[in-house]
C-alpha cells in the first residue's frame, strides 16, 4: 500500500487543469492513500515557512521538492523507485509562481525535475498528480501506462 502527498502552494485557477488534477486525485485516493494539501501562496519565504511546518507533522516520509535543476526520471524509473519505498510515505512539494525557499529545497531528500523545461506550477502540479497515478499504474500491472 502506498501513501503520497502533494503539497503545493497556491489554489488552481485554471479550471481545466484543476479538473485533470482532481480527476488523478480520485484515482488515486480509489486505490490507495492520496492527500493533495493546498497551501496559501505569498512571498517564497512565508511559503517556505508554511511547507516546513506541514513536512513537520509528516517526518517519516521521503520528501522530493520538485525543482529545475533537480534529477529527472522517466515514469518506469519513478514507479521502480516509489516500489522501493515499501509502504514508507512520499510527499511532493510544489512551490508557487516565483519558487521555492532554499530552506525547502535543503529540506529534500530528492530534488526531483519533471523536465529540463519550466511549467507553471499549476501544469506541474498535475503532471505530479499524472505521473503517480502512472507510477501506481505501472506498479500494479494496469494497462493505463503503455510500453
Amino acid at each position: 500500500m502506498y501513501r503520497y502527498t502533494v503539497i503545493a502552494i497556491g489554489r488552481m485557477k485554471n479550471r481545466s487543469l484543476a479538473d485533470l488534477c482532481a480527476d488523478f486525485s480520485k484515482r488515486l485516493k480509489r486505490s490507495g492513500n492520496f492527500e493533495l494539501v493546498e497551501l496559501k501562496d505569498g512571498d517564497i519565504e512565508s511559503e517556505g515557512r508554511r511547507i516546513l511546518e506541514a513536512l513537520d507533522k509528516r517526518r517519516d516520509a521521503r520528501v522530493y521538492v520538485m525543482a529545475e535543476e533537480g534529477q529527472t526520471h522517466n515514469s518506469a524509473k519513478l514507479a521502480k523507485e516509489l516500489l522501493s519505498l515499501q509502504g514508507q510515505p512520499a510527499i511532493f512539494i510544489i512551490g508557487g509562481a516565483y519558487g521555492l525557499a532554499p530552506a525547502v529545497k535543503a529540506r529534500a531528500d530528492t530534488l526531483f525535475a519533471l523536465s529540463p523545461l519550466t511549467f507553471t506550477h499549476e501544469i506541474a502540479r498535475m503532471l505530479v498528480c499524472e505521473q503517480l497515478y502512472r507510477a501506481v499504474s505501472i506498479n500494479s500491472g494496469s494497462k493505463y501506462h503503455h510500453e
